[in-house]
């Protein structure tokens, strides 16, 4: 039975161990398909290691795999592309976990109505004693849903270990019309300069009604267990 990896010292290491326990092997199973020392895979998988290229080919033949896959080739592909965890489960999240997985700002999603119909839209946020404030343009959809119900979710994905969570927001937003207030929105939320330009100096605040999370356990991922 696969042995649970401690923390990998890096992401190659990561996605060795991630393959390993996928496929329900040992250390010393994989070093015996491998043909190397138990003590060398443990070290690969714990350590900033650079294995060489021979080492990689017979290492991803031992885990079924390829040498561009272990080595991040495939970092491109959408989030969520790997295969299903064993023993994975999921769990619902409180208000205060949300809030702390949320943190005080980062990259999600809003969905709202609009004349052409619903859509999705990635942007920064800044988490504000309890509201989420947004930075948009003059005129943008999310401007056009001031004062409207709209959906508000962040997430993060460990394609490494299929896991991540998951929280979403719904409420009002309304555009903060007071220039000071803005103004004192806009320098609070230094972390949060939105990634598409300055010219998006609209301030819009989210006030949640409800909010909801989940989160998928992966016992034997670092940081997992099954009381988590």
């Amino acid at each position: 039975m696969a042995s649970a990896p401690h923390p990998a010292g890096g992401d190659l290491g990561r996605r060795i161990a991630a393959r390993r326990l996928q496929l329900g092997l040992s250390r010393q199973d994989v070093a015996l398909r491998a043909g190397a020392a138990p003590g060398y895979i443990e070290y690969v998988e714990e350590q900033s290691a650079t294995p060489g290229v021979g080492f990689m080919l017979r290492l991803a033949d031992a885990l079924e795999t390829t040498v561009r896959e272990l080595s991040g080739g495939e970092v491109d592909l959408p989030s969520g592309a790997g295969r299903g965890a064993r023993r994975a489960h999921m769990v619902e999240l409180d208000e205060a976990m949300c809030w702390t997985l949320l943190g005080d700002h980062g990259v999600g999603r809003i969905a709202l109505s609009t004349a052409d119909g619903p859509v999705l839209l990635p942007l920064n946020y800044q988490v504000s004693e309890g509201e989420v404030v947004f930075g948009t343009a003059e005129g943008s959809p999310l401007a056009d849903a001031a004062d409207t119900e709209i959906a508000f979710e962040a997430d993060h994905i460990d394609d490494a270990f299929s896991k991540g969570w998951s929280v979403l927001l719904v409420g009002t937003v309304h555009a903060v019309t007071d220039e000071e207030a803005a103004r004192r929105l806009r320098e609070a939320a230094y972390a949060a300069t939105p990634w598409a330009g300055p010219e998006r100096r609209h301030v819009m605040v989210l006030v949640p009604r409800r909010i909801t999370g989940r989160r998928i356990v992966v016992p034997d991922a670092p940081g997992d267990s099954d009381e988590l």
